[in-house]
């Protein structure tokens, strides 16, 4: 099962990054394909970790697309009041949703399906 982590920037990142965590459990594209917690960030080998939430960690099902995760994300950007930068890694594969426009949501999702 793959997993993806989700990281914000800015000024609030804890808040944010449980508001967007309650925003993807309200999503049912979301929800019924993807397990959603939040978790310390993965360290590596001897550093010292964060915050005590710094990622959404998503366990997902099969059939679980990252076009909607992708959406969801820039939707979730577009309801604050300053837009978080949001990097979502999977596989070594890291982006950043900072924009909603269609052919960078495509693009984005294009690096997050390749393997």
């Amino acid at each position: 099962m793959p997993e993806y982590c989700i990281r914000l920037d800015g000024e609030s990142p804890v808040r944010d990054l449980r508001q967007l965590a309650q925003w993807l459990r309200q999503n049912p594209a979301i929800r019924t394909r993807a397990a959603i917690t939040l978790q310390p960030a993965p360290t590596a080998e001897g550093e010292m970790g964060g915050a005590a939430l710094d990622v959404i960690a998503l366990v997902t099902e099969t059939g679980f697309s990252a076009a909607n995760l992708v959406l969801a994300i820039s939707a979730w950007r577009r309801t604050r009041p300053s837009t978080p930068g949001v990097t979502i890694e999977r596989d070594g594969v890291r982006v950043t949703v900072d924009s909603g426009d269609p052919a960078e949501i495509a693009r984005l999702t294009r690096a997050l399906d390749s393997e």
